[in-house]
């Protein structure tokens, strides 16, 4: 049990005894960004890995689903300034 008084907190003992217990040390939080660091290489690699058509499948069906909740017009909304701006950027460096 937490007891507040006047502008402190004191910690019961048993109570700080427990939450130790639950804290990470330096070791295990060094070996818990070590394992995330793997699992993001891996997924990293498998994403090299995906073929052209499986992205381009996925990103068909993120577009579908956009479509079916109404989120394309909001999509669309920006689409205008943003092939204005690619013109300007085109006559810029003469493409």
């Amino acid at each position: 049990m937490v007891k507040i008084k006047k502008g402190w907190c004191k910690v019961d003992p048993r109570e700080e005894r427990r939450l130790r217990k639950r804290l990470m040390t330096k070791a295990e939080a060094r070996a818990f960004k070590r394992r995330w660091r793997l699992v993001n290489e891996f997924e990293k690699k498998e994403l090299r890995r995906t073929s052209i058509e499986t992205r381009f499948r996925q990103l068909a069906a993120l577009m579908a689903s956009a479509k079916q909740l109404g989120w394309d017009e909001a999509l669309s909304e920006g689409e205008a300034e943003v092939w204005d701006r690619w013109q300007r950027l085109r006559k810029a460096y003469g493409v």
